[in-house]
């Protein structure tokens, strides 16, 4: 019988050598090697995770903070290269989420839970 573990580490493996993997590093390093690029994404990244905090935390995010992430999701969406890099990164999520249901599968049909929602 195989060992999770070492089929875990073999899909990294595989996964590591995908093009889809390539494809995003090859853009990330890219979007490193820009300065103005680079600078461009952490400030779009910074307002998104500060966003993402203050839901968790339940507070209320005002009109103007949404206005700003949006002006800064148009800036980064006009430069070529980080905007590849984000279409790279959605497909990669998107990868890794199909992933994972395959392999959440079985504990899924152990508990049920597409019987539950259906219901």
């Amino acid at each position: 019988m195989a060992n999770p573990y070492d089929k875990a580490n073999e899909l990294a493996r595989e996964l590591k050598e995908s093009e889809e993997f390539t494809k995003l590093r090859d853009l990330h390093n890219e979007v490193n090697g820009d300065e103005v690029a680079k600078r461009m994404l952490d400030n779009f990244r910074q307002v998104q995770m500060e966003l993402q905090q203050k839901q968790m935390q339940g507070e209320q995010i005002t009109e103007e903070e949404i206005q700003n992430a949006q002006k800064q999701f148009e800036l980064v969406q006009q430069h070529e290269v980080i905007s590849k890099l984000m279409e790279e990164e959605q497909k990669m999520s998107q990868l890794v989420g199909e992933l994972n249901k395959i392999i959440t599968q079985p504990l899924e049909e152990l508990y049920g839970v597409d019987q539950q929602q259906g219901e």
